[in-house]
């Protein structure tokens, strides 16, 4: 599933990050790719351990908290720590895919990489070039969502950023191991929590609200894992 997730930043909380991001000591990209995605990455990157870097990330989750699409969607049992990136200057990411499993810097954590999601910091209009191309078995699909917004998708997924022509884009990208493993099964949960809420919001009193949302519990509950 593919999922674009608009206003997860308001635009001034976007807008606050690109500033504190303005002046940061970026580092090279490749220092966490692993050896295959090494070769084909070409991009800045806020070291994880700073303490710019462990601010931002923080707020960046509490935005993820707040939004109940993103929730929904993800159903996240684990996120890692949001990192930031900057394109600039013909800088690109080549076709990769993404490593499975993530150990969290300083936890005796891991994260299984189910999900992966991009939060755009930069306007699209401040940067030519620089979509993120994911591939599945439709084709490929290109996305470049405006500030704030962020595109969730399989971690599993070929994908690539195309190159930066001109101007500058910066982003937050993390991943998330969800309570549901299985994409058909998630994908089926946020179908049936989609049509509950819009049902909810058209008709608030219909019986078949209780029902609806009691066979989504359970299969919640024949599906989770945590």
């Amino acid at each position: 599933m593919l999922l674009a997730i608009p206003g997860v930043l308001s635009l001034d909380e976007a807008g606050q990050l690109r500033a504190a991001l303005d002046g940061a000591d970026w580092a090279d990209g490749r220092a966490t790719a692993g050896y295959q995605a090494a070769l084909v990455k070409n991009n800045a990157q806020l070291p994880e351990g700073s303490p710019l870097a462990r601010r931002l990330s923080d707020q960046v989750l509490a935005a993820l908290e707040r939004s109940k699409l993103f929730i929904s969607a993800a159903l996240p049992l684990r996120v890692y720590p949001p990192m930031f990136n900057r394109y600039a200057g013909g800088q690109t990411f080549g076709t990769h895919i993404d490593t499975a499993v993530r150990q969290i810097p300083g936890v005796p954590a891991r994260v299984r990489a189910d999900l992966s999601a991009t939060l755009f910091l930069s306007d699209p209009d401040e940067y030519e070039g620089g979509e993120l191309v994911v591939q599945d078995s439709y084709g490929e699909h290109a996305v470049k969502l405006g500030s704030g917004s962020l595109v969730l998708y399989p971690a599993g997924s070929l994908h690539r950023v195309n190159l930066v022509r001109s101007g500058a884009r910066l982003a937050a990208f993390l991943w998330i191991q969800s309570m549901v493993r299985d994409v058909g099964d998630r994908t089926l949960l946020y179908d049936l929590d989609s049509s509950i809420q819009h049902l909810a919001a058209a008709m608030p009193a219909h019986p078949a609200l209780v029902q609806l949302t009691g066979v989504y519990h359970n299969l919640l509950r024949r599906w989770v894992d945590c």
